[in-house]
């Protein structure tokens, strides 16, 4: 694809070098033409100046002419001599004036190549900068993203750790809070063997009866106690283990009074 946008800051409007360079070439043209005219007008005329030389002498040889034929042939050769040097001045002029203005354009095109050369330089330099840059953060990239994998598998890690310590922890308390209770309700069914023992007597069976009972309330209490104890803690441990946080806190229990 042909790039049309004038080429700043060589450019005025579009075009300029492209025209400049065409001009060059038609004044190259114009003064090769010159050179060609000049060279044939001088040999045109030298012929002329020798033809008449040569007539001038040959008239003198065979004739004798009047003054004023001689006088007329002088002044038509000197009239032509100085036409022929009129033109040869102008001609030289003007080859002067071309070869002046070619001269300025090849030091135009000359300065136009160098400015050219050094703006190319400065595109290759900002170019392997730009690269050099651009690989230099690709490397960097490659390493953050290392980092940042690396990071999310420690975090992985931390958060199984965690997960299994909470996991621990729960099962731990639930384990102590079911051993409490279930101590607790062996101590009250050995009381309650120790009444029901004791009742075996008609006389004391009506006086335990009521301890008996309270006693039964109690162990029955300290059960449904224990199975929302342990209920309660593996909600818990199951919620830890399906990722919700923040599950570890102690469950308060109540403290039953004994009979």
């Amino acid at each position: 694809e042909t790039n049309t946008l004038p080429f700043h800051p060589f450019e005025m409007q579009q075009g300029d070098i492209l025209r400049m360079e065409k001009e060059h070439q038609v004044l190259k043209e114009q003064l090769k033409e010159a050179q060609e005219k000049y060279e044939q007008l001088e040999s045109r005329s030298l012929e002329e100046i020798g033809a008449l030389k040569e007539l001038l002498k040959k008239s003198v040889e065979e004739t004798e002419v009047s003054k004023n034929e001689l006088d007329w042939l002088h002044q038509d050769l000197e009239i032509k001599v100085k036409k022929w040097q009129q033109e040869k001045k102008e001609n030289q002029e003007n080859l002067k004036a071309l070869r002046n203005t070619a001269k300025k354009h090849t030091d135009t095109n000359d300065r136009y190549s160098k400015t050219i050369d050094e703006k190319e330089k400065q595109y290759n330099t900002y170019l392997n900068t730009y690269l050099e840059t651009s690989n230099k953060l690709a490397n960097e990239k490659v390493k953050l993203e290392e980092l940042i994998k690396k990071s999310q598998d420690d975090c992985q890690e931390c958060v199984k750790r965690a997960v299994k310590a909470e996991m621990s922890v729960l099962k731990n308390w639930k384990e102590t809070e079911a051993c409490k209770l279930n101590g607790i309700a062996a101590n009250a069914e050995a009381n309650l063997r120790v009444l029901k023992s004791r009742s075996s007597s008609a006389s004391a069976a009506p006086k335990l009866k009521s301890q008996m009972d309270s006693w039964e309330i109690f162990i029955s209490n300290v059960k449904k106690q224990l199975e929302k104890v342990e209920a309660e803690y593996e909600e818990k441990i199951q919620m830890v283990e399906n990722g919700v946080r923040n599950c570890l806190a102690k469950m308060e229990t109540v403290d039953l009074p004994s009979p």
